[in-house]
């Protein structure tokens, strides 16, 4: 039936589309009229059609549905245990522990978790051979299914200095990398879109940062996992899930790195606001579409009060279960790469890639992201991007729903505010400047909390 089910229309060309839209504009231009330009100098068309856009890359997103994943902070091990028993019981797929120090033990963590069949990952704002061999060992003897996010040129990129220095760094990582089977890689490239790197940037350096390690690192024999952030721009962040994973791809089997990456997304911060904060699950479930339709391997959705409040079980419940609609009551993971063959996405991936791709080769030849970094470029194009981003805020162009347009007035928050919720100064001496994270809506909320 669904091979006739056109036949009675007659097929009409994109040529005779665009008659039309003409012919509807009264004269106006086309081009100044219905095309726009994103902030990554990508030219919008008001349609797309086979005739012209027939572009198929043919990205292979991940064959298993994407899993949810719940963050835990680990203060107390024995509560950290009893919190991951319970999100799993409530519908956590996977779970990631920050651990923050080596003094964990990692049996009591992982008392009565099921181990073989949930996917657990350890995040290390540390480098410690020795926690690493740890780590594995218990995996081995446990048939658990554990992996290790270590990043120190993360670390450089967030804190400013390396845990300890470059050399003494790359030194453990080659050392953890021969003699740990787990994956043991992160790529936190979250940060760059955080701190308002525009899309080509934030693949570009994230590429950049993939690079740095498979030129300094002998061998990576484990899967890559990257971490991103995704805004509300709702296809466009599809797009640049699946550009990521097709130039991560183009650049490992470079290094014959056959592994493909496994990518885990979380809401940007960003756009998030203080007040009219319900606003802030509206946002995260936009971008958690698009994560899911971008081929995210696992998403970590963001609370809606994570800005104000400590970690609490009616905020993680609430994010949770966001997921867990998308996944179960609106059937998200039932269908493989629905994004495949779509032309405005195939077009938009395609370009984002091709940019990407070329600013990539710019920041290799001026040395690599490493390089760039100590020298300040990377910092000062994020700083542009960001201050453009923050301008269009500013002026009203970039609305932000319930804080720059149509704010309540009688909304207080004054009261709430159990953590600092604007970007935190703290003067000390580092071997580059810290790329800073910095939400759109903090300048305008100061001001009301100043006011209230």
């Amino acid at each position: 039936m669904g091979e006739h089910l056109f036949n009675g229309f007659e097929p009409v060309s994109s040529k005779q589309w665009k008659q039309q839209i003409q012919y509807e504009l009264k004269g106006a231009d086309y081009n100044d009229t219905l095309v726009w330009e994103s902030p990554e100098g990508i030219k919008v068309k008001p349609f797309y059609h086979g005739d012209e856009d027939t572009t198929r890359l043919g990205i292979n997103t991940p064959e298993k549905a994407f899993s949810i994943l719940q963050n835990i902070f680990v203060h107390d091990v024995k509560k950290s245990n009893e919190r991951a028993l319970d999100t799993l019981n409530r519908g956590a797929e996977s779970i990631r522990f920050t651990i923050e120090n080596e003094s964990v033990s990692l049996e009591e963590l992982m008392q009565g978790l099921p181990l073989e069949d949930t996917a657990y990952f350890f995040y290390l704002p540390f480098l410690a051979i020795d926690f690493v061999a740890k780590i594995n060992d218990f995996t081995s003897k446990n048939n658990a299914n554990i992996t290790i996010q270590i990043d120190p040129i993360g670390q450089l990129v967030k804190d400013g200095n390396w845990f300890d220095n470059l050399d003494k760094d790359f030194d453990k990582l080659n050392n953890i990398a021969s003699k740990t089977a787990i994956p043991f890689l992160t790529i936190s490239s979250g940060i760059y879109q955080n701190a308002g790197a525009n899309m080509v940037q934030q693949l570009a350096y994230t590429l950049a940062h993939v690079n740095d390690y498979f030129n300094r690192i002998k061998v990576v024999n484990q899967p890559i996992t990257i971490e991103v952030a995704v805004g509300t721009n709702y296809f466009f962040e599809i797009a640049k899930l699946r550009a990521l994973r097709l130039l991560f791809n183009t650049l490992a089997r470079e290094y014959n790195h056959t592994l493909d990456c496994h990518i885990i997304v979380t809401p940007t911060k960003r756009n998030k606001t203080l007040y009219d904060y319900n606003v802030n699950m509206l946002r995260t479930t936009t971008e958690c579409m698009s994560a899911i339709l971008g081929g995210a391997n696992a998403v970590a959705n963001l609370p809606y009060d994570a800005l104000y409040h400590k970690d609490n079980e009616f905020g993680d419940r609430i994010a949770r279960n966001q997921l867990l609609v998308l996944k179960h009551e609106s059937y998200f993971d039932k269908v493989n790469n629905p994004a495949d063959g779509a032309y405005y996405i195939e077009s938009l991936t395609e370009q984002l890639a091709e940019k990407a791709l070329l600013l990539f080769k710019e920041i290799e030849e001026k040395g690599g992201l490493i390089t760039q970094l100590i020298e300040g470029n990377i910092q000062k194009k994020i700083s542009e991007s960001a201050a453009k981003e923050q301008e269009l805020f500013d002026s009203g162009k970039e609305v932000l729903l319930g804080t720059n347009k149509y704010p309540n007035k009688n909304d207080k928050m004054k009261g709430d505010l159990e953590l600092y919720p604007f970007l935190k100064q703290n003067p000390r001496k580092t071997l580059i400047t810290p790329v800073i994270e910095k939400r759109l809506a903090e300048k305008l909320e100061q001001e009301r909390l100043a006011q209230e």
